[in-house]
C-alpha cells in the first residue's frame, strides 16, 4: 500500500471493522419511515428503538442517508473515538477502570479501538515503509559502508580518550557491537550467506534439519517476498498479542481475587491500542519529516511509554506509588518478551506456510 488514498482506505476498513463490533450504538432517531412494528423483529416499537433488538424504529431509505451513516460511521465512530483517546492517552487507568465497571456507553469498546488501531498503524508502516532498503537490482541490503564509516569514527573517538587517560569501556562496547553489526550487513551485500545453518548429529532428526535449512534457502532467495509476506500479514495475527500478554499481566497479580482475566484482557487491550498509535504517530513523523524534529518527537514518545504503563497500572489496579513502579519495570519485560514471542511465530508462519 502506499499514498494518502491507501491510508484513508485502510482507515475506513478499520473503522468498519471496529462498528462491526458495536452495531447497535449511536444510531440517530431521525428517519424517512414511520413503523408501528420493528422491521427486523417484528416486535411492537414503543419508543425510538426496538426494545427486543435495539434496531431503530425510523429506517433511511435514500441514497443521501446511505452516505450519511458510511461518514458517520468512518469519521465521527459515532462520536465516542473523541471522548476515548484522549483517556486513552493521558488517563489510561480511568478509562479501563470505568470500561471493567460498566461505564462504557461514552467510551469505544477495547477490541473495537483495537481493529481501528490496527488498521491504522499498519497502513501507515506499509505508507512509510520498513527500516530496511532492497535493492530490487542488486537484490542485497545496503548499509555496510555506512557501518563502517560510523566504526572509524568511533574508533577515532576511543584514540582520544585514550590519549587523555580516561575510560574507554563504554565506547569499546559500542565498537563491539558495531563490528558485528557490520560484519553481518557486509555478508549480506556480497551475497555470501551460507545455504545451511543447521547441522543434525543423528539420522533422527535428520528430517526436521532439512526442513529448517530448506526454509532457510526459501528466505535467502526469495528476502523481498518474505518481508512482503511479513508486512501483509502482521496485522491478521495482531490479535495474538493479546493473547500472550494477558498471562505476563496476570503474573503481576496471581493472588489477588479482586482482578479477573477480564480486567487483564481490557488493560491488555487498551494498553496495545496506545503502544500502536504510538507506533504510527513515530512511522509518521519519520517518513515525512526525518530531521531534527522526527528524532525529538521519537523520543519523548518512547519516553512516555512506560509512563504511559505507570498511569494505567495505578488507575487500573488502585495500586500505591511502588507497587505501581515495580510493576511497570516488570511488564516492560513482560511486553517485550510477549513482542519477541509474537514475531517468532509469525515468521515460522510465514517461512513455513
Amino acid at each position: 500500500m502506499s499514498g494518502s488514498g491507501d491510508i484513508i482506505g485502510s482507515i475506513a476498513e478499520g473503522a468498519m471493522a471496529a462498528r462491526a463490533v458495536e452495531p447497535a450504538h449511536g444510531e440517530g432517531t431521525e428517519g424517512h419511515t414511520q413503523e408501528s412494528a420493528c422491521l427486523n423483529c417484528g416486535t411492537a416499537l414503543v419508543g425510538s428503538h426496538c426494545h427486543a433488538c435495539g434496531q431503530a424504529a425510523h429506517v433511511h431509505r435514500t441514497l443521501s442517508a446511505f452516505f450519511h451513516d458510511l461518514l458517520h460511521g468512518v469519521l465521527h465512530f459515532e462520536g465516542k473515538i473523541w471522548r476515548t483517546l484522549p483517556l486513552l492517552a493521558w488517563k489510561p487507568g480511568q478509562l479501563t477502570r470505568e470500561y471493567i465497571d460498566g461505564r462504557r456507553a461514552s467510551y469505544v469498546s477495547p477490541i473495537a479501538l483495537f481493529l481501528f488501531v490496527t488498521f491504522l498503524t499498519f497502513a501507515v508502516i506499509n505508507a512509510v515503509g520498513g527500516p530496511i532498503n532492497f535493492d530490487a537490482a542488486k537484490n542485497n541490503v545496503q548499509g555496510g559502508e555506512a557501518l563502517k564509516s560510523a566504526e572509524a569514527k568511533l574508533q577515532a573517538d576511543r584514540d582520544s580518550l585514550a590519549k587523555a587517560s580516561k575510560s574507554t569501556a563504554e565506547i569499546d562496547k559500542q565498537i563491539a557491537d558495531l563490528r558485528k553489526a557490520r560484519d553481518i550487513a557486509m555478508v549480506v551485500e556480497g551475497g555470501d550467506l551460507p545455504d545451511t545453518i543447521a547441522k543434525s548429529d543423528s539420522a533422527t532428526d535428520q528430517a526436521l534439519t532439512d526442513r529448517i535449512n530448506a526454509v532457510w534457502r526459501h528466505a535467502k532467495e526469495n528476502p523481498e517476498l518474505i518481508l512482503y509476506k511479513l508486512q501483509s500479514n502482521a496485522y491478521k495475527y495482531a490479535w495474538l498479542l493479546i493473547v500472550l500478554s494477558v498471562p505476563f499481566l496476570w503474573l503481576l497479580f496471581p493472588f489477588n481475587r479482586r482482578f479477573k482475566l477480564y480486567d487483564h484482557t481490557v488493560f491488555v487491550t487498551y494498553s496495545l491500542s496506545f503502544m500502536m498509535l504510538a507506533l504510527s504517530l513515530l512511522m509518521s513523523v519519520s517518513g515525512w519529516n526525518p530531521g531534527g524534529v522526527a528524532g525529538g518527537v521519537g523520543m519523548a514518545v518512547l519516553a512516555y511509554i512506560p509512563f504511559h504503563m505507570y498511569r494505567q497500572l495505578r488507575g487500573t489496579y488502585g495500586t500505591g506509588r511502588f507497587g505501581a513502579l515495580w510493576r511497570t519495570a516488570a511488564l516492560s519485560v513482560f511486553a517485550n518478551l510477549a513482542l519477541i514471542v509474537w514475531s517468532l511465530a509469525l515468521l515460522a508462519l510465514v517461512l513455513t506456510g
